[in-house]
């Protein structure tokens, strides 16, 4: 009995340090507005990372990326879910860093025009009306826009410039009311399967983009290395858990073949040219705010 109550007793203890060692953390995605839309999308996601790390996360709903930003800023918020565009102003103002890197399968951009335009090369653009997508959008603006920077063609001065839906770009390029779209290749594919008027053949792709910095993990500059570290190795070491509860949902279908990877800051080093290029070369705010 004795020796009963002693082990009885260790394992109390053993289980009393460890509910010490964790911890509670605050959780925002910043293109994901109100907490029932958070707890829909993002609750496996929520889960699985209490599952792999131990500690408990709490969501914190934010209204823009601004809003998860002061967060960061006032230590409101420890982990955030964001894109590379975001992620770029966010370490700008708040020294926040990537953890971890979600690998999303064919992230890229393209500019496309119609097969019949006698535009076969990016400086056949200069002069020209090109769509691009959201104002601050990684694949659908930034991203395009470096393509022709990287071409040669300044964005900014060398083109008559428009932003819209893909939708009303895609009409207008059929109708030849403007003369080339640059957007997200994979959403591009999705437009050209369901067109039924032309043949794919009615279009070309004058330039691709290799494929673009991660969405990511980022961990505010407030977090203890030692805690960042732990729950980057936890995520990673749990991927498949990690990755089943962000594709849970459909609006997460995008994450579909994802991996995740530890990822440093340098790798965002090509979406800061993009805002140069785009005409915002301090990347110190939210284009389109």
């Amino acid at each position: 009995m004795k020796l009963h109550s002693i082990i009885a007793g260790a394992v109390l203890a053993a289980s009393a340090a460890f509910t010490a060692q964790a911890e509670t953390w605050k959780l925002a995605v910043t293109d994901v507005e109100g907490m029932e839309r958070l707890q829909l999308e993002w609750g496996p996601f929520k889960d699985a990372l209490e599952s792999a790390t131990g500690d408990s996360f709490e969501f914190f709903a934010v209204n823009s990326r601004t809003a998860a930003a002061e967060a960061l800023r006032g230590k409101t918020v420890d982990f955030v879910v964001s894109g590379p565009a975001e992620y770029v102003v966010i370490n700008k103002l708040t020294k926040a860093t990537p953890l971890v890197g979600l690998g999303r399968p064919d992230y890229h951009c393209a500019i496309i025009v119609r097969a019949d335009s006698g535009i076969n090369v990016p400086a056949d653009l200069k002069g020209k009306k090109v769509a691009f997508g959201d104002i601050g959008s990684t694949s659908n603006m930034l991203c395009p826009m470096q393509v022709l920077a990287d071409h040669g063609v300044d964005p900014v001065n060398d083109l008559d410039k428009t932003h819209t839906s893909r939708n009303i770009a895609f009409e207008a390029l059929k109708a030849n009311d403007i003369d080339a779209i640059g957007m997200n290749a994979g959403k591009w594919v999705g437009l050209r399967a369901k067109e039924t008027e032309l043949p794919y053949g009615a279009f070309k792709i004058i330039a691709r983009s290799g494929d673009l910095p991660n969405d990511m993990i980022m961990v505010g500059a407030h977090v203890p290395s030692e805690n960042a570290a732990a729950v980057q190795s936890a995520i990673i070491e749990n991927k498949d858990l990690i990755i089943d509860g962000i594709t849970a949902h459909e609006e997460n279908d995008k994450y579909i073949g994802m991996d995740l990877v530890a990822i440093k800051d340098s790798a965002y080093d090509y979406v800061r040219a993009m805002y140069s290029n785009a005409g915002y070369p301090q990347f110190d705010a939210f284009i389109g705010d």
